[in-house]
């Protein structure tokens, strides 16, 4: 059993934070910046909760964080009562945020200055892959803090890859995002161009699914887009903030 604080508790991080106290078995202190969501947590798991990131990362062995972006992911770590200050030599904060490459290598050199690891580790697999523990995880940073932190991460994941350096998780993320967001765009055209051609969608996935076509996106959601519901899952919001990360990093390695 480790000592570990789990900072942001969203639509991933929630249950994420749940599989290290109850699968895991670690002893889990949880901060959210609305703290009634914190106190829920704890209600539902145990544990305990912090009122800033500093409280919640003093004297852990590892240190979590799941926030929305760049910002949100300093604020939390060398912002006022960031974790960074509070957090002992030889500790592993790992960043499960789908964040920047930049931010994760300004952030491994910073934990470095201090003594303690840092892994960038974005995960994939959505709401039901962070309910069910069973995410990819993909993670930039240094063997030693990797071979350590990684039976941590095992509570909530089906695959931890150590990708490369810092940094390197959050490029995987990128590619594993215009993959989806390829996939995605071209089941929603062809469902919508079978639909104007008239023909019966299931019995065309049906037959494709089975060809090259094939995909998991085809599998799990052409039902609801050819019912037209979208309410649910993966915000079109957050796709278009990773798009945009994707976006600025193909500026910089000039990638087409």
């Amino acid at each position: 059993m480790a000592k570990v604080a789990f900072m942001g508790l969203g639509v991933m991080g929630y249950p994420m934070a749940g599989h290290l106290k109850n699968k895991g078995g670690h002893d889990v202190t949880v901060y959210n910046r609305t703290a009634a969501k914190a106190e829920k947590w704890v209600a539902e798991h145990g544990g305990s909760h912090a009122p800033t990131p500093a409280e919640a990362a003093a004297d852990k062995d590892f240190v979590f964080s799941c926030v929305g972006n760049d910002d949100d992911l300093r604020s939390v770590t060398i912002g006022d009562n960031g974790a960074f200050g509070a957090m002992k030599k030889g500790a592993v904060f790992i960043d499960n945020t789908t964040a920047s490459a930049e931010v994760a290598r300004e952030l491994a050199a910073e934990a470095e200055k201090r003594g303690f690891g840092f892994l960038d580790a974005p995960v994939s697999g959505g709401q039901a892959g962070a309910e069910n523990g069973a995410l990819t995880v993909m993670v930039g940073g240094e063997q030693a803090a990797f071979d350590r932190a990684k039976p941590v991460i095992d509570a909530y994941a089906k695959m931890v890859g150590l990708m490369g350096p810092a940094g390197s998780g959050q490029l995987t993320k990128m590619i594993n995002q215009i993959c989806i967001a390829g996939l995605v765009q071209g089941l929603a055209e062809g469902i919508h161009f079978g639909k104007k051609a008239g023909l019966d969608i299931e019995k065309v996935i049906d037959v494709i699914s089975k060809g090259a076509a094939g995909s998991w996106q085809m599998d799990n959601r052409h039902k609801t887009m050819n019912a037209g519901k979208y309410d649910f899952g993966f915000a079109v919001d957050w796709m278009r903030k990773d798009l945009g990360i994707c976006l600025a990093e193909a500026d910089r390695n000039g990638a087409k």
